[in-house]
Order: C-alpha cells, then structure tokens, then sequence
C-alpha cells in the first residue's frame, strides 16, 4: 500500500541545495480501466509499475512495481498513450523523511512538485522550507492528468508563487 502526500514547491526557494541525489525520468501510460499502468525509464533502469485506485481521496492506493530491462520499457513505450512524462527527481531529507521533488520539462515545464511516503495516513513529518501548497488528491497533479492536461494550461489558475 503505497502512502504518500502531494505538495507544490514554491519556485524561490533552493529545492536542489538540500537534495542528495537526482535522476532523470521518462514515463508513459499504458491505457487501463481501474488501475493505472505506467512505464518508466530512471536513469538507466525500466519500470512496470501497476496501481489500484484511491478509496480515501487520493491518501493512498495499492502499488505493484517491478524492475524490467531497458529493452522490455522501449517495447512498452511503444505501446503507451500520447504524451510523455520528462523530469528530474530530486530527493532531500527532512526530519525522518525522504521528500521526491519532481522538476518537469516539455508542457509541464515550470511545473515542480514534491511528494513524500509515509507509513499511515496521520503520520507526522517535517516539511522543508520549500514546501508549499498541498496538492494530495487533486487529479490535476497526477501524472497520468498531466499528461493530458499539461501544466501549460493549469498555471494560471495557480498564484504566482507556483508559476
């Protein structure tokens, strides 16, 4: 059971200072009805990864992840929808916790989100000074969302903060 809160960065403050490590990512989306299943490309590893859905408004949700080789992600990629996701991933630590700061590029570009895991839904953690507005459920900062609905079109609804 993956278990995991979903925040906007604010653009002014140095995410990539604290981090102590980064990748780059490539993911697609493979077309699924109840489950979303996602190729990903980490560096110089693929990724099969399979999730259910949220029952408690986006808290968490069932994960199935499974390391294939590059050759099997460039077959799967082939077979996923239009639009790719492109970031970096920057991991820092806080407190306890490890935040995944993503930075995306293409039609998302500008876009930079964090998220944390945690071992149950009312467990406490320390936000970096970088953490801004929670984000935890809303479908329009999913992956798969943006995808579809790129960041280009979303920014202005957000304050300038996030742009």
């Amino acid at each position: 059971m993956e278990i995991e809160r979903k925040f906007l960065v604010h653009k002014d403050r140095d995410y990539k200072g604290q981090a102590f490590a980064s990748s780059r990512i490539k993911q697609g989306y493979i077309a699924a009805t109840g489950a979303t299943v996602r190729v990903r490309q980490r560096d110089d590893k693929g990724y099969l990864t399979i999730k259910g859905p949220s029952l408690d408004g986006g808290l968490s949700r069932y994960e199935f992840e499974k390391e294939i080789s590059l050759e099997e992600a460039s077959h799967l990629f082939q077979l996923c929808e239009p639009g790719v996701i492109d970031k970096t991933r920057y991991l820092v630590r806080s407190g306890d916790h490890v935040f995944e700061v993503d930075e995306f590029y293409g039609d998302n570009e500008g876009l930079v989100m964090a998220e944390v895991e945690l071992g149950s839904p009312d467990e406490e953690f320390v936000c970096p000074d970088f953490i801004g507005m929670e984000v935890t459920g809303d479908r329009r900062f999913t992956n798969r969302s943006l995808r579809k609905y790129p960041f280009s079109l979303l920014k202005g609804t957000l304050p300038p903060e996030y742009r």
